[in-house]
């Protein structure tokens, strides 16, 4: 079996823009917004108290965004070698967070799996049916 490079902040944008009705806030550069018909399904974070180096206490400044299912969330965030993590301020919402500095940690492939299977869960319904091969 060929193991997938490490992942990169730019197979995100691939990833994200390769789907159906996906817009990207900004355009180019920056910190991102991915949407789908107005629906938020991964994206940037700025700094925020809730979520902070332990060690050091200071807030993270390099946080991104995945909507998930609930199911998945549990699974990716229950290992503790996972880069998949969630904080107080999270819960009850179906995401995960990943560190930019943590992405090189995923293959390419699996970031692409994390922003397809995001995008399902904020993609509408005909959309998500038609991009999955659907009648």
């Amino acid at each position: 079996m060929v193991r997938s490079r490490k992942a990169t902040l730019r197979d995100i944008d691939e990833a994200a823009l390769a789907l159906p009705e996906v817009t990207r806030d900004p355009p180019s550069g920056g910190r991102p917004t991915f949407q789908v018909r107005g629906r938020t399904f991964a994206f940037a974070r700025g700094a925020r108290k809730d979520a902070f180096d332990p060690q050091t206490g200071q807030p993270y400044e390099d946080v991104l965004a995945f909507s998930c299912t609930a199911e998945d969330k549990e699974a990716m965030v229950s290992d503790e070698d996972s880069p998949w993590f969630t904080t107080p301020h999270w819960n009850g919402y179906n995401a995960v967070l990943l560190l930019e500095r943590d992405i090189g940690r995923l293959t390419a492939q699996e970031i692409r799996e994390v922003v397809t299977d995001a995008w399902l869960a904020k993609a509408p319904k005909q959309v998500a049916k038609q991009f999955l091969g659907g009648a």
